[in-house]
């Protein structure tokens, strides 16, 4: 089990076409914190039927975006 997989169930569960979350927010979802392993982890999200569209470092936020 991953340890953001409380936050792919919360977006599979959501179904929206897409989502623009916070660090924050994500963190809150996931209950723990977001790092540099975020980026390995996210290919676990194909399995939920979402991408991660954008990552900005600057503004803190990821888009995730649901697969046709």
């Amino acid at each position: 089990m991953s340890k953001y997989n409380t936050l792919w169930q919360y977006l599979k569960q959501k179904n929206r076409k897409t989502f623009k979350l916070t660090f924050e927010e994500i963190e809150r979802i996931a209950k723990v914190p977001i790092d540099h392993s975020f980026l390995n982890y996210k290919r676990e999200l194909m399995d939920y039927g979402y991408e991660v569209e954008k990552i900005s470092i600057k503004d803190k936020t990821v888009i995730f975006t649901k697969i046709s």
